[in-house]
């Protein structure tokens, strides 16, 4: 077995070999409880149309052979790459059941951006309006974005935030994706070099906190725009010299196991303080969803 084969058989059935059931499932994606250690709650994600896999309480992840590899160093066993490819050989995966890799569709960025504009869509103005942001806000951080997919052709325009890769978070009222590459979207506070750094989940939820505590412009802020971005944001949080960091992750299963990942990380870090800002917003879902909940406005 080469590298291209070991890496086209399915996370799944790897997991499914080692008889390790998921806590949740759809077609995209799978939620288990971690393989490299004892949890109560599932933090072992697997993105099925990537065929990728990231451990939140690890910090790690990648494709199958890294699995291998961190499988067999947990088990004590010697973990190169060749010892990877000997062990899921020796499980009888048969190469030719996964010659067509999960992947290739994604290969190929599924939204392309055709246009970018500055925003004035009423459109998106209105569904801004309904979750609490204002245009006066909103278009400091905010374009429209015009895009078609890749494959199906569809068009669709939407609300974008650039992030630090040159990709783009798109929302409207019933739309949610991205343009690749995916990454983080870091924003420079008003104050130089500040002694603070919030993290957010989302723009929504950023755009929602700088208009309840405008302090928050004061300081640096990191939008992970995927709980699988923590690995990207603690780079630029690693030896800049942040006294505190503030997280505003949601109220949820993810949300919460984010935000510990994210305090083990802050230990490693010299004289940096966590505040989990959870209970300002408890019991919403997310700072949004708080902050329309103030404004008598419903989901």
């Amino acid at each position: 077995m080469n590298i291209e084969q070991a890496k086209a058989i399915p996370m799944t059935a790897i997991l499914d070999a080692l008889r390790i059931e998921p806590a949740s499932e759809n077609k995209k994606e799978a939620n288990y409880l971690s393989p490299f250690r004892n949890e109560k709650t599932a933090s072992f994600h697997v993105n099925k149309q990537m065929n990728k896999w990231y451990d939140f309480g690890e910090g790690k992840g990648g494709d199958t052979i890294a699995f291998a590899c961190l499988w067999l160093k947990c088990q004590g066993k010697d973990n190169n790459v060749s010892d990877a490819l000997r062990w899921l050989s020796n499980m009888s995966f048969n190469p030719s059941d996964y010659a067509v890799k999960p992947v290739a569709l994604d290969e190929k960025p599924k939204w392309v951006i055709t246009r970018i504009d500055k925003l004035d869509d009423l459109f998106l103005i209105r569904y801004l309006e309904h979750r609490g942001i204002p245009l006066s806000v909103a278009e400091k951080y905010l374009v429209e974005v015009y895009v078609k997919h890749s494959v199906k052709n569809t068009r669709i325009y939407a609300l974008g935030m650039k992030n630090e890769d040159g990709g783009y978070e798109l929302r409207n009222s019933f739309f949610k994706s991205c343009t690749a590459p995916k990454t983080i979207t870091f924003i420079r506070g008003t104050v130089p070099k500040p002694e603070r750094v919030h993290l957010f989940e989302g723009f929504m939820d950023y755009l929602s906190a700088i208009i309840r505590k405008e302090d928050v412009l004061q300081d640096d802020a990191i939008i992970l725009n995927s709980i699988s971005m923590i690995l990207h944001a603690t780079g630029y949080i690693r030896n800049y010299g942040y006294k505190t960091a503030m997280t505003w992750m949601d109220n949820d299963n993810m949300g919460r196991e984010a935000t510990r990942v994210l305090a083990e990380f802050f230990q490693t870090e010299a004289d940096l303080q966590h505040v989990p800002m959870n209970d300002l917003y408890m019991p919403h879902k997310d700072v949004n969803a708080w902050h329309m909940h103030q404004l008598n406005l419903s989901l």
